[in-house]
């Protein structure tokens, strides 16, 4: 399946196959990209996936250096991506030179905020390993680091040249970090495609058995519908990309204010689904059979919509510096329907308050 990103000159395609990772270098080399490759990983990933990789590129005439960062949000600061500088200068790189990010969605982050950030932007074609980069993380264009206050909240809009999916990949992905991903998958069907939203319901059961065909055609699905986005709205100035935040107000306030510590990305999201569904019901906007279909899709996929504890005031702290917010303002996106959004500016901390106590301990 290859998905077509039109941004004008700096458009580029989303390959989405098993086993395209072996085809990496042969698809460097119809960019027309230089001779340098920087392949940014952490050693878990380099020992699964690391091999295929290296040798696809080296077959297509590319001189490469293997560049290890740590796993997770740890590879996600100042430090490492002064490092992986560093190591791109020793290398020789310029600005034909290709980064590439073999991993989830912490080292495309990283990998793409140094692509972005080297002599004002090297190639960047990120090579995600986990369902949560290959649905949402790997294409866009958003990169960052994160600040002790809040994550994402350094970065840069740095369009790749290539985006490479491989959904067999994410066989090898331990149970917990697999399930992470499908909640993004439910928030594009939430926010963007009811007709998805129902495939990706009647397929539950094959998607949690990691059936490949449909492994393929759901996350191809959700690569469709995210490329319709950032068609729309490529760097995040208008309500489309707004979309894509469904779930990740509160999502990535839980985060920081655990200090990433309790949940995954996919799982704090779906909580924050959850707790958004739940505020939009509180507003008016939505009605409870809405929220019940989100709740039992998300439950299905073994994903967490309720939580032991929730400290609400952090909650709220971290809303606060939310990067999406303009002017102070920080918006919400709400689904009236299954398949539709609405963004929502001036939410009262009460109601804020109201949503987080809904999902602590089942309580509504």
């Amino acid at each position: 399946m290859l998905i077509p990103v039109d941004l004008g000159p700096r458009s580029y395609s989303i390959v989405v196959e098993p086993g395209a990772l072996a085809s990496v270098g042969a698809r460097l080399r119809e960019l027309r990209v230089g001779s340098r490759a920087v392949l940014v990983t952490d050693a878990g990933i380099l020992k699964l996936h690391g091999q295929v990789v290296v040798a696809s590129l080296e077959a297509a005439g590319l001189s490469v250096t293997v560049l290890e960062v740590p796993d997770g949000e740890a590879a996600k600061t100042l430090a490492v991506a002064e490092h992986c500088w560093d190591r791109l200068l020793a290398a020789g790189a310029d600005r034909t030179s290709t980064v590439l990010a073999l991993g989830g969605g912490a080292v495309g982050d990283l990998a793409g905020f140094v692509a972005a950030t080297y002599m004002r932007g090297a190639n960047f074609v990120p090579l995600p390993t986990t369902v949560l980069a290959q649905v949402d993380a790997s294409s866009g264009g958003k990169t960052a680091i994160d600040h002790p206050k809040a994550k994402n909240l350094i970065g840069a809009f740095h369009q790749p040249r290539l985006v490479i999916v491989d959904p067999a990949v994410v066989l090898t992905l331990p149970d917990r970090d697999f399930r992470s991903g499908l909640a993004e998958i439910v928030k594009h069907g939430v926010v963007l495609d009811a007709a998805y939203f129902d495939d990706v319901e009647r397929s539950a059961a094959a998607l949690t058995a990691r059936d490949l065909p449909t492994l393929t055609r759901i996350i191809g699905g959700s690569c469709r519908l995210k490329a319709a986005v950032i068609h729309r709205d490529p760097e995040e100035k208008g309500e489309w990309r707004f979309a894509l935040n469904n779930g990740h107000t509160i999502g990535h306030a839980l985060e920081a204010a655990t200090r990433f510590e309790t949940w995954t990305h996919g799982e704090a999201v779906a909580l924050g689904m959850v707790a958004e569904a739940r505020l939009a019901e509180r507003l008016g906007l939505a009605d409870a059979a809405t929220t019940r279909r989100q709740e039992a899709l998300l439950r299905a996929l073994g994903l967490p919509v309720q939580a032991a504890a929730v400290e609400a005031e952090a909650v709220l702290a971290a809303i606060a510096h939310d990067k999406k917010a303009r002017d102070g303002r920080v918006p919400f996106v709400l689904a009236p329907s299954i398949g539709a959004f609405r963004v929502v500016y001036d939410v009262s901390p009460a109601d804020v308050r109201a949503a987080l106590a809904s999902i602590v301990g089942g309580g509504r």
